[in-house]
C-alpha cells in the first residue's frame, strides 16, 4: 500500500495515473467478484483506501 509519504513526492501526473490505475483494479475486483474468481476479498478494500488516500493528496494540492 502506498504511504502518504510516498505519495507527497510524487507529481501531479503521476498521481493521476495512479488514481486511473487503481480505479481500474477496483473495477475488475468487482467484476472478479460476480464471477467468483477472487480469493482475497481485503484486496478490494486496501484498493479503496489507497484511492481515498491519492484522493486526499490531491484534494489537499488543490487548496
Amino acid at each position: 500500500m502506498a504511504k502518504k509519504i510516498d505519495l507527497k513526492n510524487k507529481s501531479d501526473k503521476d498521481l493521476q495515473k495512479d488514481l486511473g490505475d487503481r480505479r481500474e483494479d477496483v473495477r475488475s475486483f468487482r467484476f472478479g467478484i460476480a464471477g467468483s474468481k477472487v480469493r482475497n476479498v481485503k484486496e478490494g478494500r486496501d484498493t479503496k483506501k489507497q484511492i481515498a488516500q491519492i484522493l486526499t493528496e490531491v484534494n489537499s494540492r488543490n487548496k
